[in-house]
């Protein structure tokens, strides 16, 4: 069956259930506070363990991406996401997530053409683009600098 673009969009159009907005915003605002608090909570308790507020800070940033990656290789982040919307892209976990998936994905294609070469198809253009603007970004800076 072919079908034009516009056709198949009506179509989808009339499939597609309309997704509640309220309760989405709330859970997402829910899901992404609770992230956020873990995250705090762990960093208290890292200071409490003798940490330093920075080498605290990057104890936290580890573990978060640890528990999503591992999450991620579980299958429960995907569950959780379903419920939780965009609260889960709280952008330490939602990265996480990005690099872990695809790898979880073709890891059945091997380690260097599957999971190697796959980890990074959704987080690539981040880091790419990531990384080109803080060069530009401090290229800015140090010629302001100067003047």
């Amino acid at each position: 069956m072919d079908m034009t673009n516009e056709e198949y969009s009506r179509y989808v159009s009339g499939m597609a259930k309309p997704s509640p907005m309220g309760k989405d915003l709330v859970w997402a605002f829910v899901v992404g506070g609770l992230i956020c608090t873990l995250g705090q909570a762990m960093g208290e308790l890292y200071q409490g363990l003798g940490l330093d507020k920075d080498t605290a800070g990057s104890a936290v940033s580890v573990t978060l991406i640890f528990l999503a990656a591992l999450l991620t290789g579980l299958g429960w982040f995907d569950s959780i996401a379903k419920h939780a919307g965009a609260g889960t892209l709280v952008p330490i976990t939602g990265f996480a997530n990005a690099v872990a998936s695809p790898a979880v994905e073709f890891r059945s294609e091997g380690l260097v053409l599957g999971v190697g070469a796959r980890m990074f198809t959704i987080a690539g253009p981040v880091l790419v683009y990531g990384v080109g603007a803080s060069v530009v970004y401090g290229l800015v800076l140090v010629v302001l600098q100067r003047l």
